[in-house]
């Protein structure tokens, strides 16, 4: 009874996305099934930590990261949360729960070199997918737009005459992002491709597959790492990074942090000052500076 009831309350006074409720849903039923298969318990709301340390254990020996636990843990913490709020326990499994640790790792932008030769390169087919694809990765580096904005993007929330697209983010927040002239030219000759190709229209989502269909998520990460992987050898290239090298080549440019913060649609200043510590310019700096062979020059 609790799970349905707890994703309801996220949903209605948290404002979680459907991307959001599904992760959710998925992690407590995970729980719960382990639960009911280890014990004799048939609800989570009895549960000891014992039982959540054993369920810690199996995802580590399943093959899960230490940062992939935490995230589920996160999860149980929020759920028990809101018994504690209805008053279905007194006190919550997790109290004295710590986090796992994990490793720090640095996710390298592009450099601005690597994304203007993917844009100028004839990499990309004179097709509609082609044009459809290369719009995507173009619209993504422009805007720093997320994926999930950019599949929900209607075709009314593009404001040509004004410059303007408006964008709906976590938690229903919606913001505006400017559009550059390179980009505002590429959106429409998306458009003007979909008439010549008479695609047919099944959505009023911007973005549409040549069946008139909506994207799927699969398509734009794979549509992103494909071509990255022709114009870099990073490790990491998904449409995340590129929202990323976005971030982080305004900072180059001077650009201010609580600007840069609107633009990402980010709810606190924390989250984008991770983006300081990845400015190419400033650790190329560092490097002239510091290292041996350029003090020897």
């Amino acid at each position: 009874m609790s799970i349905p009831a707890f994703l309801e309350y996220i949903s209605l006074e948290k404002k979680c996305s459907q991307h959001t409720l599904k992760a959710y849903r998925s992690n407590l039923e995970a729980f719960e099934k382990f639960i009911v298969e280890q014990s004799a318990e048939d609800t989570l709301d009895g549960v000891s930590y014992g039982e959540i340390r054993a369920w810690i254990v199996s995802l580590i020996q399943s093959g899960n990261s230490p940062r992939t636990v935490n995230r589920k843990i996160s999860v149980l913490r929020s759920y028990f949360k809101f018994l504690l709020r209805i008053g279905g326990i007194s006190v919550s499994p997790l109290k004295e729960h710590k986090a796992l640790k994990t490793d720090t790792k640095v996710q390298l932008p592009f450099f601005q070199e690597e994304i203007q030769r993917l844009f100028t390169a004839d990499f990309f087919p004179d097709d509609y997918t082609g044009t459809l694809q290369k719009t995507l990765i173009q619209l993504f580096y422009y805007t720093g737009i997320r994926r999930s904005e950019l599949i929900e993007l209607k075709v009314q929330e593009v404001d040509f005459s004004a410059g303007l697209m408006k964008v709906l983010g976590k938690r229903n927040k919606e913001r505006l992002l400017p559009l550059l002239p390179e980009i505002k030219m590429q959106l429409k000759q998306l458009l003007e491709m979909q008439k010549q190709c008479q695609i047919p229209r099944d959505s009023d989502c911007f973005f549409i597959n040549n069946r008139g269909k909506k994207l799927h998520a699969t398509f734009v990460y794979e549509t992103v790492k494909t071509y990255l992987s022709k114009v870099s050898t990073k490790t990491k290239r998904s449409p995340h990074v590129l929202r990323h090298s976005f971030a982080t080549h305004l900072l180059d440019q001077g650009a201010d942090l609580n600007a840069i913060k609107d633009l990402l649609g980010h709810s606190s200043i924390a989250a984008t000052q991770h983006y300081t510590h990845s400015s190419m310019k400033k650790i190329q700096e560092v490097y002239k500076k510091a290292h041996p062979r350029e003090k020897n020059n």
